[in-house]
């Protein structure tokens, strides 16, 4: 859904006095609410408490430029990855532009400042946002509706259609624990077995510790969904013959006592190794009520199981790391590594572009 422009905050950061008020001014008179900061740090500490929907921003300002306002909000607002950038720079020099973008700036204006200009890239970029904003929350309708009825009597038609968009691997299972529905991507990954073994009767894995927690996580799963109720279990397949590993995600689907055996009762999600890469913060954010510092941690103990490698990586003491982790374990309800990782990358569902 498009935003009406009083619903839209733009801030505006800019030394000169003057053009500063007539910025605020030219946006209040076409419905947008504003913020106003005279330097970089002041607009460090608006940021630290606001979330704006897009920044107008001086590049040469004393103190904090627009370049390290820029690098902060990026680095440490994370949330506001999507959110407009646009510099404002009293010079037309290609190299400057250049810069910026390389740095993630998303548009510039040239000063003197054209205001007809700039409120059209203004609704442009919001635009822009809210384009893809809609666009997600429309494939993630798109699975929701596709996941409502993994339970019910059919998995076909336009349920089996979205969940070939899934990049994940996607199992149904019925009481049995015989396959009734393998996604595309579960396809792909049951053609080359390394890590797991999609027969018509059962799943498997080739790797004899690995499979003996796959089949107990399996029979977990069943007997919650054969008992009503819903469970979340993380399994890491491991190849035998060497450190690779997918992690998978176990989910019982809180069948009704009398459903048929035939019908589905547990889904598996997959993430084949040559597509797994680091999930988005901003993502795990939204998906498990994150802290950006816990979106960081979270992310990096999906991309490498061991916590030393993880304190390493982000320069922290492996006892932040344990922190951290206890309160990812409360926000995403497990209780393992392992389910958390496997939470973390299988969660957001991830689609595939056609």
């Amino acid at each position: 859904m498009m935003r009406a422009a009083s619903s839209a905050l733009i801030l505006v950061i800019e030394d000169e006095e003057a053009l500063r008020c007539d910025l605020i001014e030219e946006l209040q008179e076409a419905g947008y609410r504003t913020l106003a900061a005279r330097d970089g740090q002041v607009a460090l500490d608006l940021l630290a408490s606001t979330a704006p929907d897009l920044l107008l921003c001086d590049i040469s300002m004393p103190g904090l430029d627009g370049y390290q306002v820029l690098r902060w909000m990026r680095n440490e607002r994370p949330e506001l990855s999507a959110t407009p950038f646009v510099f404002l720079t009293a010079l037309s020099d290609p190299r400057e532009v250049i810069d910026g973008k390389r740095q993630g700036a998303d548009d510039y204006l040239v000063k003197p400042i054209d205001y007809d200009l700039m409120l059209a890239t203004v609704a442009a970029r919001l635009r822009q946002v809210d384009r893809m904003r809609s666009r997600h929350e429309g494939e993630m309708e798109t699975l929701r509706q596709a996941l409502t009825g993994l339970s019910g009597d059919d998995v076909s038609g336009g349920a089996e259609a979205a969940l070939d968009l899934i990049s994940l691997g996607v199992v149904l299972l019925d009481g049995r624990g015989k396959p009734v529905h393998i996604n595309r991507a579960a396809h792909k990954m049951g053609t080359d077995p390394d890590f797991i073994q999609t027969g018509p009767d059962a799943l498997s894995s080739p790797d004899p510790l690995s499979d003996r927690e796959l089949q107990r996580a399996l029979r977990e799963a069943l007997n919650t969904a054969k008992a009503g109720n819903e469970t979340v279990v993380g399994v890491m397949l491991h190849r035998p013959q060497d450190a690779r590993y997918i992690p998978v995600l176990i989910c019982s689907l809180a069948v009704e006592r009398d459903t048929p055996p035939d019908q589905s009762h547990v889904a598996l999600f997959l993430s084949a190794p040559d597509r797994r890469k680091r999930v988005p913060g901003t993502l795990l954010m939204d998906l498990f009520g994150l802290t950006p510092t816990e979106a960081r941690v979270a992310g990096a103990l999906a991309h490498s199981t061991r916590a030393a490698d993880v304190a390493a990586e982000l320069g922290v003491s492996q006892t932040t790391i344990s922190f951290h982790m206890r309160n990812l374990f409360q926000k995403t309800g497990t209780n393992r590594q392992a389910d958390l990782i496997a939470l973390i990358l299988a969660g957001p569902m991830m689609i595939q572009s056609e």
